[in-house]
Protein backbone atom coordinates (compact mmCIF):
# COMPACT_ATOMS: atom_id res chain seq x y z
CA UNK A 1 0.00 0.00 0.00
CA UNK A 2 1.63 3.29 -0.85
CA UNK A 3 2.71 5.19 1.62
CA UNK A 4 0.11 8.44 2.94
CA UNK A 5 -3.18 6.39 0.71
CA UNK A 6 -4.88 6.17 4.26
CA UNK A 7 -3.73 9.49 5.21
CA UNK A 8 -5.40 11.00 1.92
CA UNK A 9 -8.37 8.76 1.56
CA UNK A 10 -9.70 9.90 5.40
CA UNK A 11 -9.40 13.29 4.08
CA UNK A 12 -11.57 12.55 1.26
CA UNK A 13 -13.82 10.87 3.07
CA UNK A 14 -14.12 13.78 5.59
CA UNK A 15 -14.26 16.38 2.84
CA UNK A 16 -17.51 14.21 1.75
CA UNK A 17 -19.16 14.13 4.65
CA UNK A 18 -18.69 17.76 5.18
CA UNK A 19 -19.89 18.58 1.85
CA UNK A 20 -22.73 16.19 2.52
CA UNK A 21 -23.60 17.57 6.30
CA UNK A 22 -23.08 21.06 4.80
CA UNK A 23 -25.84 20.30 1.73
CA UNK A 24 -28.04 18.42 3.78
CA UNK A 25 -28.17 21.86 6.49
CA UNK A 26 -29.32 23.94 3.61
CA UNK A 27 -31.90 21.77 2.27
CA UNK A 28 -33.63 20.70 5.52
CA UNK A 29 -37.75 21.28 5.19
CA UNK A 30 -36.86 23.24 2.13
CA UNK A 31 -34.83 25.92 4.25
CA UNK A 32 -31.52 27.60 3.70
CA UNK A 33 -28.82 28.65 6.31
CA UNK A 34 -30.00 31.96 7.56
CA UNK A 35 -29.13 35.57 5.53
CA UNK A 36 -28.07 38.04 7.53
CA UNK A 37 -30.30 40.70 8.60
CA UNK A 38 -28.12 43.68 6.49
CA UNK A 39 -27.86 41.48 3.78
CA UNK A 40 -30.96 41.22 3.30
CA UNK A 41 -31.57 45.03 3.90
CA UNK A 42 -28.65 45.75 1.37
CA UNK A 43 -31.30 43.74 -1.45
CA UNK A 44 -33.54 47.02 -1.29
CA UNK A 45 -31.37 49.87 -2.69
CA UNK A 46 -33.47 53.64 -2.23
CA UNK A 47 -32.70 55.56 -5.64
CA UNK A 48 -33.01 59.04 -6.78
CA UNK A 49 -36.43 59.21 -9.03
CA UNK A 50 -35.52 60.52 -12.60
CA UNK A 51 -39.44 60.99 -13.79
CA UNK A 52 -40.97 64.25 -12.76
CA UNK A 53 -44.72 64.73 -12.45
CA UNK A 54 -44.55 67.71 -14.96
CA UNK A 55 -43.82 65.56 -17.81
CA UNK A 56 -46.40 62.81 -17.06
CA UNK A 57 -48.91 62.75 -19.98
CA UNK A 58 -52.12 60.92 -18.76
CA UNK A 59 -55.80 61.84 -19.10
CA UNK A 60 -57.59 64.67 -17.01
CA UNK A 61 -59.21 62.85 -15.07
CA UNK A 62 -56.50 60.62 -14.08
CA UNK A 63 -54.33 64.00 -12.79
CA UNK A 64 -57.34 64.65 -11.10
CA UNK A 65 -57.23 61.44 -9.37
CA UNK A 66 -53.19 61.42 -8.70
CA UNK A 67 -53.67 65.03 -7.26
CA UNK A 68 -56.32 63.82 -5.10
CA UNK A 69 -54.42 60.99 -3.84
CA UNK A 70 -51.18 63.32 -2.99
CA UNK A 71 -53.35 65.96 -1.21
CA UNK A 72 -54.00 63.24 1.55
CA UNK A 73 -50.12 63.61 1.94
CA UNK A 74 -49.68 67.39 1.71
CA UNK A 75 -52.30 68.28 3.94
CA UNK A 76 -51.91 65.63 6.41
CA UNK A 77 -51.84 67.93 9.38
CA UNK A 78 -55.16 69.88 8.27
CA UNK A 79 -56.65 66.80 7.48
CA UNK A 80 -56.26 64.68 10.60
CA UNK A 81 -56.17 67.44 13.49
CA UNK A 82 -57.72 70.15 12.20
CA UNK A 83 -60.74 68.50 10.95
CA UNK A 84 -60.26 65.42 12.98
CA UNK A 85 -59.69 62.49 10.51
CA UNK A 86 -58.03 61.04 13.39
CA UNK A 87 -61.06 60.04 15.02
CA UNK A 88 -61.73 57.62 12.76
CA UNK A 89 -58.47 56.34 11.20
CA UNK A 90 -55.97 57.23 14.88
CA UNK A 91 -52.92 55.98 12.82
CA UNK A 92 -52.93 57.97 9.40
CA UNK A 93 -49.76 58.15 8.68
CA UNK A 94 -49.45 55.26 5.26
CA UNK A 95 -50.70 55.89 2.02
CA UNK A 96 -51.08 53.97 -0.10
CA UNK A 97 -52.11 54.18 -4.47
CA UNK A 98 -52.64 51.46 -6.36
CA UNK A 99 -52.26 52.23 -10.58
CA UNK A 100 -53.68 50.02 -12.63
CA UNK A 101 -54.21 49.62 -16.50
CA UNK A 102 -52.82 48.22 -19.86
CA UNK A 103 -48.95 48.02 -20.02
CA UNK A 104 -47.14 51.19 -21.07
CA UNK A 105 -49.91 53.45 -19.66
CA UNK A 106 -47.47 55.07 -17.70
CA UNK A 107 -47.83 53.51 -14.40
CA UNK A 108 -44.48 52.73 -13.48
CA UNK A 109 -43.53 56.74 -14.85
CA UNK A 110 -45.98 57.71 -12.37
CA UNK A 111 -44.36 56.23 -9.55
CA UNK A 112 -41.01 57.65 -9.60
CA UNK A 113 -43.12 61.10 -10.17
CA UNK A 114 -44.63 61.11 -7.23
CA UNK A 115 -41.78 60.21 -5.45
CA UNK A 116 -39.77 63.15 -7.09
CA UNK A 117 -42.75 65.42 -6.52
CA UNK A 118 -42.21 64.66 -2.31
CA UNK A 119 -38.44 64.87 -2.37
CA UNK A 120 -38.43 60.99 -1.73
CA UNK A 121 -36.28 58.79 -2.98
CA UNK A 122 -38.04 55.70 -4.31
CA UNK A 123 -37.31 51.58 -3.70
CA UNK A 124 -38.64 49.59 -6.37
CA UNK A 125 -39.90 45.80 -5.70
CA UNK A 126 -40.68 43.29 -8.02
CA UNK A 127 -42.03 39.57 -7.06
CA UNK A 128 -38.91 38.36 -8.85
CA UNK A 129 -36.61 39.86 -6.20
CA UNK A 130 -38.91 39.03 -2.83
CA UNK A 131 -39.93 35.25 -3.69
CA UNK A 132 -37.94 32.47 -3.02
CA UNK A 133 -37.98 28.55 -3.47
CA UNK A 134 -36.83 28.38 0.15
CA UNK A 135 -39.22 27.92 3.02
CA UNK A 136 -39.82 31.49 5.27
CA UNK A 137 -37.41 33.30 3.44
CA UNK A 138 -40.11 35.44 1.07
CA UNK A 139 -42.00 37.21 4.49
CA UNK A 140 -39.01 38.12 5.59
CA UNK A 141 -37.96 39.54 2.48
CA UNK A 142 -41.30 41.20 2.13
CA UNK A 143 -40.83 42.98 5.94
CA UNK A 144 -37.20 43.63 4.82
CA UNK A 145 -38.24 45.93 1.92
CA UNK A 146 -40.71 47.74 4.37
CA UNK A 147 -38.63 47.98 6.85
CA UNK A 148 -35.82 49.43 4.40
CA UNK A 149 -37.96 52.35 3.19
CA UNK A 150 -39.02 53.37 6.65
CA UNK A 151 -35.12 53.43 7.64
CA UNK A 152 -34.62 55.57 4.61
CA UNK A 153 -38.09 57.01 4.41
CA UNK A 154 -38.36 56.36 0.90
CA UNK A 155 -41.51 55.35 -1.10
CA UNK A 156 -42.10 51.77 -1.34
CA UNK A 157 -43.27 50.65 -4.96
CA UNK A 158 -44.05 47.26 -6.10
CA UNK A 159 -44.10 46.55 -9.61
CA UNK A 160 -46.26 44.08 -10.80
CA UNK A 161 -48.33 43.79 -7.61
CA UNK A 162 -51.17 41.53 -8.38
CA UNK A 163 -48.24 38.32 -7.88
CA UNK A 164 -48.19 40.05 -4.14
CA UNK A 165 -51.66 41.30 -3.84
CA UNK A 166 -52.93 37.96 -5.48
CA UNK A 167 -55.99 36.18 -3.82
CA UNK A 168 -54.94 33.55 -1.35
CA UNK A 169 -55.77 29.97 -1.70
CA UNK A 170 -58.33 27.96 -0.25
CA UNK A 171 -56.91 24.30 -1.44
CA UNK A 172 -53.70 24.09 -0.25
CA UNK A 173 -52.00 21.06 -1.07
CA UNK A 174 -48.32 21.58 -0.61
CA UNK A 175 -45.42 23.51 0.70
CA UNK A 176 -45.73 26.31 -1.98
CA UNK A 177 -49.77 26.85 -1.27
CA UNK A 178 -48.96 26.96 1.83
CA UNK A 179 -45.99 29.71 2.21
CA UNK A 180 -47.88 31.76 -0.61
CA UNK A 181 -50.44 32.33 1.70
CA UNK A 182 -48.39 33.03 4.88
CA UNK A 183 -46.46 35.85 1.97
CA UNK A 184 -49.68 37.53 1.58
CA UNK A 185 -50.91 37.22 5.37
CA UNK A 186 -47.16 38.94 6.47
CA UNK A 187 -47.75 41.48 3.37
CA UNK A 188 -51.31 42.41 5.34
CA UNK A 189 -49.39 42.73 8.28
CA UNK A 190 -46.74 45.07 7.34
CA UNK A 191 -49.16 47.16 5.31
CA UNK A 192 -50.87 47.98 8.40
CA UNK A 193 -48.40 49.40 10.07
CA UNK A 194 -46.51 50.83 7.61
CA UNK A 195 -46.36 55.38 8.36
CA UNK A 196 -44.99 55.83 4.75
CA UNK A 197 -46.14 56.01 0.96
CA UNK A 198 -46.43 52.49 -0.66
CA UNK A 199 -47.08 52.29 -4.04
CA UNK A 200 -48.48 49.56 -6.52
CA UNK A 201 -48.92 49.08 -10.07
CA UNK A 202 -50.67 45.70 -12.08
CA UNK A 203 -51.83 45.01 -15.22
CA UNK A 204 -54.18 42.29 -13.70
CA UNK A 205 -56.22 44.53 -10.75
CA UNK A 206 -59.08 42.17 -10.96
CA UNK A 207 -56.27 39.22 -9.46
CA UNK A 208 -55.79 41.52 -6.33
CA UNK A 209 -57.47 40.02 -2.78
CA UNK A 210 -60.37 42.14 -1.49
CA UNK A 211 -58.21 42.15 1.86
CA UNK A 212 -55.53 44.09 0.24
CA UNK A 213 -58.70 46.58 -2.10
CA UNK A 214 -59.72 47.93 1.23
CA UNK A 215 -56.33 48.80 2.45
CA UNK A 216 -55.06 51.00 -0.18
CA UNK A 217 -56.77 54.76 -0.03
CA UNK A 218 -56.89 55.44 -3.82
CA UNK A 219 -57.16 52.87 -6.70
CA UNK A 220 -55.84 55.19 -10.03
CA UNK A 221 -57.12 53.25 -13.38
CA UNK A 222 -54.33 54.25 -16.04
CA UNK A 223 -56.35 54.27 -19.15
CA UNK A 224 -55.03 54.12 -22.96
CA UNK A 225 -54.42 57.90 -23.80
CA UNK A 226 -56.85 59.94 -25.85
CA UNK A 227 -56.21 61.91 -28.71
CA UNK A 228 -54.91 65.07 -26.49
CA UNK A 229 -52.50 62.90 -24.60
CA UNK A 230 -51.42 61.32 -28.05
CA UNK A 231 -50.34 64.39 -29.08
CA UNK A 232 -48.57 65.23 -25.99
CA UNK A 233 -46.94 62.03 -25.99
CA UNK A 234 -45.34 62.39 -29.47
CA UNK A 235 -43.95 65.93 -28.88
CA UNK A 236 -42.42 64.49 -25.80
CA UNK A 237 -40.93 61.01 -26.94
CA UNK A 238 -40.06 61.99 -30.49
CA UNK A 239 -36.80 64.23 -30.15
CA UNK A 240 -36.44 67.61 -32.22
CA UNK A 241 -33.25 65.79 -33.57
CA UNK A 242 -34.66 63.38 -35.17
CA UNK A 243 -35.14 64.27 -39.05
CA UNK A 244 -38.87 64.29 -40.01
CA UNK A 245 -40.87 64.73 -43.55
CA UNK A 246 -42.32 67.67 -43.79
CA UNK A 247 -45.65 65.93 -43.52
CA UNK A 248 -45.10 64.23 -40.14
CA UNK A 249 -46.58 66.12 -37.17
CA UNK A 250 -47.97 65.15 -33.92
CA UNK A 251 -51.94 65.81 -35.06
CA UNK A 252 -51.13 63.04 -38.31
CA UNK A 253 -49.17 61.00 -35.72
CA UNK A 254 -51.77 61.04 -32.64
CA UNK A 255 -54.43 59.87 -35.67
CA UNK A 256 -52.32 56.66 -36.62
CA UNK A 257 -51.46 55.75 -33.50
CA UNK A 258 -55.07 55.20 -31.63
CA UNK A 259 -55.42 52.74 -29.14
CA UNK A 260 -51.86 52.68 -28.71
CA UNK A 261 -50.17 53.56 -25.20
CA UNK A 262 -46.78 55.38 -24.72
CA UNK A 263 -44.28 52.81 -24.28
CA UNK A 264 -46.18 51.24 -27.68
CA UNK A 265 -44.98 54.59 -29.04
CA UNK A 266 -41.90 55.05 -28.19
CA UNK A 267 -40.96 51.44 -29.57
CA UNK A 268 -42.86 53.02 -32.86
CA UNK A 269 -40.36 55.86 -32.50
CA UNK A 270 -37.19 53.62 -32.35
CA UNK A 271 -38.65 50.65 -34.65
CA UNK A 272 -38.95 54.16 -37.82
CA UNK A 273 -35.98 55.65 -36.76
CA UNK A 274 -33.91 52.38 -37.04
CA UNK A 275 -35.59 52.25 -40.50
CA UNK A 276 -34.75 55.24 -41.63
CA UNK A 277 -31.27 55.42 -40.52
CA UNK A 278 -29.77 53.06 -42.73
CA UNK A 279 -30.91 55.44 -45.94
CA UNK A 280 -28.58 57.73 -47.47
CA UNK A 281 -28.61 61.52 -48.12
CA UNK A 282 -32.05 63.82 -48.55
CA UNK A 283 -33.85 60.32 -47.80
CA UNK A 284 -31.97 59.73 -44.49
CA UNK A 285 -34.87 61.09 -42.12
CA UNK A 286 -38.50 59.72 -41.07
CA UNK A 287 -41.18 58.99 -43.29
CA UNK A 288 -44.67 58.74 -43.10
CA UNK A 289 -44.67 54.60 -44.70
CA UNK A 290 -41.44 54.16 -41.27
CA UNK A 291 -44.29 55.25 -38.82
CA UNK A 292 -46.64 53.28 -40.30
CA UNK A 293 -44.65 50.53 -40.70
CA UNK A 294 -43.70 50.69 -37.17
CA UNK A 295 -47.40 51.18 -35.67
CA UNK A 296 -48.66 48.12 -37.96
CA UNK A 297 -45.83 45.57 -36.35
CA UNK A 298 -46.66 46.88 -32.51
CA UNK A 299 -50.35 46.14 -32.68
CA UNK A 300 -49.37 43.04 -34.31
CA UNK A 301 -47.72 41.60 -31.24
CA UNK A 302 -50.04 43.27 -29.25
CA UNK A 303 -52.91 41.25 -30.88
CA UNK A 304 -51.01 37.82 -31.51
CA UNK A 305 -48.53 38.04 -28.45
CA UNK A 306 -49.28 37.22 -24.96
CA UNK A 307 -52.49 36.06 -23.48
CA UNK A 308 -54.94 37.85 -21.56
CA UNK A 309 -56.72 36.70 -18.50
CA UNK A 310 -59.80 35.70 -20.21
CA UNK A 311 -57.71 33.55 -22.67
CA UNK A 312 -56.19 31.39 -20.19
CA UNK A 313 -59.21 30.17 -17.55
CA UNK A 314 -56.40 27.99 -15.73
CA UNK A 315 -55.04 31.59 -14.04
CA UNK A 316 -58.76 31.82 -11.78
CA UNK A 317 -57.95 30.83 -8.54
CA UNK A 318 -60.51 30.08 -5.70
CA UNK A 319 -60.38 32.63 -3.16
CA UNK A 320 -60.83 32.90 0.36
CA UNK A 321 -62.97 34.87 2.61
CA UNK A 322 -60.59 37.30 4.62
CA UNK A 323 -58.34 36.20 6.98
CA UNK A 324 -54.81 36.86 8.67
CA UNK A 325 -52.99 33.69 9.74
CA UNK A 326 -52.65 33.09 13.43
CA UNK A 327 -49.35 33.08 15.08
CA UNK A 328 -49.62 28.98 15.58
CA UNK A 329 -49.89 28.59 11.59
CA UNK A 330 -46.71 30.59 10.83
CA UNK A 331 -43.08 28.93 10.85
CA UNK A 332 -41.09 29.32 14.08
CA UNK A 333 -38.99 31.83 13.29
CA UNK A 334 -41.66 34.07 11.98
CA UNK A 335 -44.46 33.67 14.86
CA UNK A 336 -43.01 36.44 17.43
CA UNK A 337 -42.52 39.12 14.69
CA UNK A 338 -45.90 38.19 13.83
CA UNK A 339 -47.16 38.51 17.47
CA UNK A 340 -45.14 42.10 17.74
CA UNK A 341 -47.04 42.82 14.47
CA UNK A 342 -50.53 42.50 16.29
CA UNK A 343 -49.82 44.20 19.13
CA UNK A 344 -49.00 47.09 17.41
Amino acid sequence: MPTGWTIESAKSESTISKDKKTENNSTVNGSKPEMPEMERLEMFIPEAPKRKIDNLIVPTIVRERIETALNRILYHDVLYYEWNLKKIDPQGRRVAINMYGPPGTGKTFCAEAIAHYLDKKIIKVNYAEIESKYVGETPKNITAAFRKASETNAVLFFDEADSILGKRLTNVTQSADYGVNVSRSVMLLELDKFDGVVIFATNLASNYDGAFVRRILAHIEFELPDETCLVKLWQYLLPEEVPCAEDINSEWLAQESLGLAGGDILNVVKLAASQAVTRKGNERLVMQPDIRNAIAQVKNAKEKIGSTVAENPATTTTVVTERVLTADELPPDLQEPFQKAVSN
